[in-house]
Parts: structure tokens; C-alpha cells; sequence
């Protein structure tokens, strides 16, 4: 029961990445710029956990569902899993969503009926 959090991390992950590689929109699209943003993004957010550790606010808390193995002090395994879901997820809305924009802006506009 230990590694459900962790399984589900990395299957949502698996499937954000099979909607990326279906509409080529962060890692298809752009392998080289994909990984350095999420690298920069996974360092961002890591900081951040350390910061908020270190000052006494985050806390790792007990979880059945998690694998109990921690990285350091208060940072769970799942963590650093997670911060890249978040990147990867964030980045495939972002990019669908401009992709969307762009094409509803192209789209000829239809007379309006008097």
C-alpha cells in the first residue's frame, strides 16, 4: 500500500506525456527547450520545498499511501515526482491553451445576420 502516491505520480505523468506526444506540444515539440525548462522548474520548486522546510512550514506528514522513504529531512521521495508532474502538466496546458488561442484567433469570422 506503501507506493500508491507513488504510482499514481508516475502513471499521471505517463499520460500527460502520451497527450504531449499525441499534439506535440512540450517534449515533441521541443525536446531540448522542454527538458531545460522542466530542469529549471523541478531546481525552482525544490528550493522553494528546502526554504519552506528549512523555516519550519513544510512539513512531511504521515501518509499511508507513500513510500516513507525520504531524500532529507522532511522531503519525501514523491516530492521531487511530483514537482515535475506539476512542471509538465503546467507547460502541456500552457501550450495546448496557446495552441487553442491561436487557432480561434485565425478562425474567419461570420457575419453578423441583420
Amino acid at each position: 500500500m506503501g507506493v500508491v502516491y507513488l504510482a499514481s505520480l508516475l502513471v499521471s505523468l505517463g499520460c500527460m506525456l502520451l497527450l504531449d506526444r499525441r499534439f506535440r506540444l512540450f517534449f515533441w515539440k521541443d525536446a531540448l527547450s522542454a527538458s531545460v525548462v522542466t530542469v529549471v522548474g523541478l531546481a525552482f520548486f525544490l528550493i522553494w520545498d528546502i526554504a519552506g522546510i528549512a523555516g519550519g512550514i513544510f512539513f512531511r506528514g504521515d501518509g499511508a499511501i507513500a513510500t516513507g522513504v525520504v531524500l532529507a529531512p522532511e522531503l519525501p521521495l514523491e516530492e521531487p515526482i511530483f514537482l515535475v508532474f506539476l512542471v509538465v502538466c503546467t507547460m502541456i496546458l500552457y501550450t495546448g491553451a496557446v495552441r487553442v488561442l491561436r487557432a480561434l484567433r485565425r478562425r474567419p469570422r461570420r457575419e453578423q445576420a441583420s
